[in-house]
C-alpha cells in the first residue's frame, strides 16, 4: 500500500530518460512529462527544477549554453548521469506494485465518493459527478488506453487479486 502520490523517484527517473534523449530544460520536460501521460499528470516547477540542479550537483547532468537561446537553463545528461539511468532501469521492475497502487486507489477513493453515504458531495451543473456512469468511463478510458498500448481486445480476468499474483509468480504483500 502507497502512502500518497506517484511513486518514490519516478520524476527523477523520467528526467534522467528524457535528458538521454536530448539536451532539456525544465519547462520542456515538464510539458513532455504531461505529454506522456496524456495530459492527466504534470509535476510541479517545484518538482522538477530541484532535480536538475541535484543532477548537476552529483555529476549526473551539467548546464549547457545554447547561442539561440541564451536565457535557458538546458541540462545535458553525463557518463555518470548515463550509469545512474542505467541503474534505475533495473530497479525499475520493483515499481510496477506502486504504480498499480496508486491507479486502483485514486479510483477506489473516486467510487468511495460516488458509493459511501459519509460523503455528500453535491452534483454541479457542467462539472464531473461522482456516479456510475462517470465511473464507468473512467473505467471505460483505462480499458481504451489497454487496448491501445498492447495492441489486443480487453479480456476480463476472473482471477482474485491473490490467483492473479500466484500465477505470475508474485509475492502478496502482508
Amino acid at each position: 500500500m502507497r502512502k500518497s502520490g506517484p511513486p518514490k523517484g519516478l520524476i527523477a527517473y523520467l528526467v534522467l530518460e528524457l535528458l538521454e534523449e536530448k539536451p532539456r530544460y525544465g519547462y520542456e520536460i515538464l510539458k513532455e512529462i504531461r505529454e506522456i501521460s496524456g495530459g492527466h499528470w504534470e509535476p510541479s516547477y517545484g518538482s522538477v527544477y530541484p532535480i536538475l540542479y541535484k543532477f548537476e550537483e552529483k555529476g549526473w547532468a551539467e548546464r549547457i549554453e545554447r547561442e539561440d537561446e541564451p536565457d535557458r537553463k538546458y541540462f545535458e545528461l553525463t557518463d555518470d548521469g548515463l550509469a545512474e539511468l542505467e541503474e534505475r532501469r533495473e530497479s525499475g521492475s520493483e515499481k510496477a506494485r506502486d504504480f498499480a497502487d496508486v491507479i486502483l486507489g485514486f479510483f477506489h477513493v473516486y467510487a468511495a465518493f460516488s458509493t459511501d453515504d459519509r460523503f455528500e458531495i453535491p452534483e454541479m451543473d457542467g462539472e464531473w459527478r461522482f456516479d456510475e456512469a462517470f465511473s464507468h468511463w473512467v473505467v471505460e478510458q483505462v480499458v481504451r488506453h489497454h487496448e491501445h498500448y498492447f495492441d489486443t481486445e480487453f479480456e476480463r480476468l476472473e482471477a482474485t487479486p491473490e490467483e492473479f499474483s500466484e500465477r505470475h509468480g508474485v509475492d502478496v504483500e502482508d
